[in-house]
């Protein structure tokens, strides 16, 4: 059984990808560079930094982002081909692991379910899951590209699908934060990811700590 601090029993677990699971980004930067030399008149390409600080947000937000002003049909465009792009690099160079991912979430299956909500597109989390070898553990998932609302109200989705009273989330940035003030449940700050998160409810610096966190 796992109890939070609150003593309250935890039933589920959620999990953010990028961040806390996995660092995709080096991959991701590289497929958007052959979108935009192939497909675009912009000068400008992206970098590691620039697309690891704007990691979490749906794609359209990240292009308005790094490029203001872009048309929202040129956004559309481009996002398409860079998600065609992803996805086929991904099975070439899939993001890589954060320690002891697999062996936690093997552990904490075993006590409480298992779940992903993510703002990446469709086929995104099944890539993360099939590298990572973690589909056994996780029993579902939802993402901004099969059901294009917010995270929290994904969250929320998931939340009643599976009729969960006291799931807690685990993710890196601050918009992992907003999404758990949406869904009203706490979150489990992963501080070795990309983000920041003022006064988080709990901490980890590596993921091996989750099972010590929530026990």
């Amino acid at each position: 059984m796992l109890v939070d601090k609150l003593g309250q029993v935890v039933d589920a677990l959620i999990f953010d990808v990028d961040g806390t699971l996995w660092d995709s980004v080096d991959t991701c930067v590289e497929a958007w560079n052959q979108v935009l030399d192939t497909h675009s008149k912009e000068t400008k390409r992206v970098d590691r930094p620039t697309l690891q600080g704007l990691f979490g947000k749906p794609m359209d937000v990240i292009f308005q982002n790094i490029f203001p002003g872009m048309p929202a049909e040129e956004i559309d465009r481009l996002s398409n081909y860079c998600i065609e792009a992803e996805n086929i690099l991904l099975d070439e160079k899939p993001g890589i692991s954060y320690p002891g991912v697999k062996e936690v979430l093997k552990n904490l299956s075993k006590h409480a379910r298992l779940f992903i909500v993510s703002n990446c597109q469709s086929g995104y989390v099944e890539h993360c899951m099939s590298a990572l070898d973690i589909e056994g553990y996780i029993e579902d998932f939802a993402c901004f590209g099969d059901n294009p609302v917010s995270k929290g109200q994904n969250i929320l989705a998931i939340m009643e699908k599976y009729d969960l009273q006291h799931p807690v989330y685990v993710g890196d940035t601050a918009g992992d934060a907003s999404a758990c003030e949406e869904a009203e449940i706490p979150m489990i700050f992963a501080s070795y990811g990309f983000g920041k998160v003022e006064k988080p409810w709990m901490e980890i610096a590596s993921f091996s700590e989750l099972e010590n966190m929530v026990k």
